[in-house]
């Protein structure tokens, strides 16, 4: 008996020291390959896919529970990505991203993503800033329009766009001056949003003040001129503290004799459609030649949008999209007329030659009213369009025959009104996730104007969708730093020049046509 158990004591410390043994050398096998970046690099994704198969009570590993992120200038690089790591390719190193369960994560998604953003936006201004010579099109410079104008191979049309689109792309940044009676106030009011009038020799503004609410004026544009680029702010003391949600130039008594503005309820108080003639604002008329225009009110509750309409056969009527109406006003009579609609109507534009009300909704439908039809029918609608997204903007073209219109997932189509469901082209590249955000378009010179969600303005080539130019905002990339544009050839009236003006922050700026490109390029117009 005695000699049986000390049998199985030496097998028994025999199996130790084999099970020792092999876990040592499995030991130095694992440091080995942990070593190998390849092996460090399968086995970690190995472990998070091990990890997000398992439930959280079995994953006891931070690594395994981090989300895996990257940046993009990792990928581009070919760095390896690793789950939960990100590679900062300055310092040539991997960080460990944190779970963040405190919410004092010091590297997150959103933070790296903004980082990346404003790095670039830096280079863009840099670039900007060097004032190089951009080529727009492959092929396509100063030498090469002019001489194939000569040649007879562009006609007049195609030579006066590409001419245009070359000098957008070479337009210099300028800050302009602003002078006002109050310049403590233009210190500490920042801009919102601006509108150019027909003639483009005024600019209204909605400035947010300080103490809350917001101010309005309008800026005399005549003395934008180079190389001084100063302006002068007139205003009139008009506050409110409601939020502005549209604004459009009215033509009452003559053309933009008023500004329609759409303010928010608040509060008991009802929303409402205000008409604020244009000669209230200080200094902005002659001295006792024009009198003061009628001011006029009108309670509409939770207007999205408004438009005037200068068809004659709708004369002195405005129009303001509800939730799930549409208001039609008459100001002079006071008569109105409401539709009733499946969705919110946050853009309107009205066509000139035809008595159309054309109209985007929430729900992504774009559909047209007939002015001469009854409300109460049901023959009211002429077309109907669908995006899929909520629709920001509606522009008519001059022919009224095609209709351009973006919407908050980032897409600007061009329409054929004549089909209906004939989808002419796309712009690519604009960004809107949630903005209500406008759209401008010059027939005049060929060109599409946006503004998108990351501050970045892009102007398109209307004819063939080209992306023509990416200008990066002065500002920091925020949701309230977002610009206002306003793109004409005659800034400041007839005799002005051609440019972009972006109102971001406190700051006005200019972006006129460089002296890069000739000045012979203009014979053609």
């Amino acid at each position: 008996m005695g000699e049986r158990t000390a049998v199985v004591s030496d097998v028994l410390s025999s199996l130790t020291e084999m099970s020792r043994s092999f876990w040592h050398s499995k030991r130095r096998r694992g440091r080995n390959r942990q070593q190998n970046p390849a092996f460090r690099q399968s086995n970690s994704n190995e472990r998070y896919t091990a990890g997000t198969s398992r439930g959280p009570q079995d994953s006891g590993h931070h690594d395994a529970q981090a989300p895996s992120t990257s940046s993009s200038t990792a990928a581009e690089s070919s760095v390896p990505e690793l789950p939960g790591f990100y590679f900062d390719p300055e310092k040539n190193r991997y960080f460990r991203l944190l779970p963040g369960h405190n919410n004092c994560n010091p590297l997150t998604k959103e933070g790296i993503r903004h980082r990346e953003m404003e790095s670039r936006r830096l280079q863009l201004l840099q670039q900007e800033d060097k004032q190089e010579k951009k080529i727009t099109r492959m092929g396509f410079n100063a030498s090469s329009i002019l001489r194939k104008n000569q040649l007879g191979i562009l006609n007049i049309t195609s030579y006066c766009r590409l001419s245009h689109e070359l000098r957008v792309s070479c337009m210099e940044r300028k800050k302009v001056e602003i002078q006002s009676a109050d310049p403590s106030a233009l210190a500490s009011d920042r801009f919102n949003f601006i509108l150019a009038d027909t003639s483009s020799d005024r600019l209204f503004t909605v400035n947010d003040v300080q103490i809350g609410g917001s101010k309005y004026g309008i800026i005399n544009l005549q003395g934008l001129k180079a190389p001084t680029f100063r302006v002068h702010m007139h205003e009139n003391l008009y506050f409110t503290n409601r939020k502005v949600n549209s604004v459009c130039w009215a033509s009452l008594s003559h053309l933009d004799s008023h500004i329609l503005l759409c303010l928010m309820g608040l509060a008991e108080t009802p929303g409402c459609a205000t008409l604020l003639p244009a000669s209230l604002f200080v200094s902005n008329h002659q001295a006792g030649t024009d009198q003061p225009g009628m001011l006029c009110s009108f309670r509409i509750p939770g207007a999205w949008s408004c438009a005037w309409c200068l068809n004659t056969q709708a004369d002195n009527c405005f129009s303001t999209g509800l939730s799930r109406r549409i208001l039609l006003t008459n100001v002079v009579t006071g008569h109105r007329q409401l539709y009733g609609t499946n969705s919110d109507v946050l853009a309107q534009q009205f066509a000139v030659k035809t008595p159309l009300l054309f109209n985007g909704c929430r729900s992504g439908e774009i559909f047209a009213i007939d002015l001469r039809s009854p409300s109460q029918g049901t023959g009211w609608k002429g077309m109907r369009i669908f995006h899929d997204s909520a629709v920001t903007s509606v522009r008519v073209l001059k022919e009224e025959q095609y209709l351009i219109a973006s919407d908050m997932a980032g897409k600007i189509k061009l329409w054929d009104l004549r089909a209906t469901k004939c989808v002419v082209r796309q712009y690519e590249g604009h960004v809107n996730e949630y903005a209500y955000l406008p759209l401008h378009v010059h027939e005049e010179e060929g060109i599409l104007v946006a503004v998108g969600q990351d501050c970045y303005t892009r102007i398109w080539s209307l004819h063939d969708a080209h992306l023509l130019r990416t200008i990066p905002s002065p500002y920091p990339t925020s949701k309230a730093n977002i610009p206002s544009v306003a793109f004409s050839s005659r800034l400041g009236g007839p005799q002005g020049a051609p440019g972009l003006l972006m109102a971001v922050q406190k700051d006005l700026y200019c972006f006129s046509y460089s002296s890069f490109c000739p000045g012979h390029l203009e014979e053609g117009r």
